[in-house]
C-alpha cells in the first residue's frame, strides 16, 4: 500500500491529538479540503489495513483525582508473561502492561511493567494487594515505583507536518518504510506506519 500525500497530511493532523470541539474531524476535513466522511472513511480505512493500530485517549489522571501512581515492575518467569500480564492488564486500575527485556549487566530482573493508579499512594498499594491477592502472585519478585513528576503525555509522532511546506517530497510505500525508525519533529518524514508503535 502507498500512502499518499492526503494520507500523510490527516496522520499528520492526528498524531498530536483531536481538537476540542464538538466535530473534530469535520475541523480537519476543512484543513484538507475535503469532506468529515471522506476523513472518516479513510480513517476507518488506514485502521483496517494496519496503517494505524489504534486510536485512544490519553487521560489526565490527576485532573481526575487520581494523585499517585506507581509503575509495578515484576519478575515473572518467561513462560508466564503472556498468562500473567493479559490477567493484570484485566484490572481497571492498570493503564499499561508491557514486557520488557531483563538486564542482568545492570541487576535487573524485571520482565512486566504495568502502571496502576489511584487517588494516593495507600489506594495504589492496596490495588497491588488485591492483584498480587486474586492472582496468587506471592511468591512473584515486584516492586511499586512511585511517580514523582508528570511529564507531557503524548502518542508517538511520525510524521512532520513541516514537510509539506517543502515543495516536490516522495510519497513512500508502506514497504519501503517498516524498517526505518520513527522520527520527531525535527527531522525530515521517513516513516508513516502510524501502526507499528505499541506498549508491547
Amino acid at each position: 500500500m502507498v500512502l499518499d500525500v492526503l494520507d500523510q497530511k490527516l496522520i499528520a493532523l492526528i498524531q498530536d491529538g483531536l481538537g476540542l470541539t464538538h466535530k473534530p474531524f469535520a475541523h480537519i476535513a476543512e484543513q484538507l479540503g475535503i469532506s468529515e466522511q471522506q476523513v472518516l472513511n479513510r480513517l476507518q480505512e488506514l485502521k483496517d489495513d494496519g496503517t494505524i493500530k489504534r486510536m485512544g485517549v490519553v487521560v489526565r489522571h490527576r485532573e481526575l483525582g487520581f494523585k499517585a501512581n506507581a509503575m509495578v515492575v515484576w519478575d515473572i518467569p518467561e513462560h508466564r508473561v503472556a498468562e500473567i500480564a493479559k490477567k493484570i492488564a484485566a484490572f481497571n486500575c492498570v493503564t499499561l502492561c508491557y514486557q520488557r527485556p531483563r538486564r542482568p549487566s545492570q541487576q535487573w530482573s524485571y520482565n512486566l511493567f504495568s502502571m496502576i493508579h489511584g487517588k494516593d499512594r495507600a489506594s495504589v498499594l492496596q490495588r497491588l494487594d488485591d492483584i498480587v491477592e486474586l492472582l496468587e502472585l506471592q511468591t512473584i519478585k515486584h516492586q511499586p515505583l512511585f511517580s514523582t513528576r508528570r511529564f507531557k503525555q503524548r502518542g508517538a509522532r511520525y510524521i512532520n507536518p513541516d514537510r509539506f511546506a517543502k515543495p516536490e517530497q516522495p510519497v513512500l510505500s508502506a514497504a519501503t518504510a517498516t524498517s526505518q525508525p520513527p522520527i520527531d519533529n525535527k527531522n525530515d518524514f521517513s516513516f508513516p506506519l502510524v501502526a507499528r508503535h505499541a506498549y508491547g
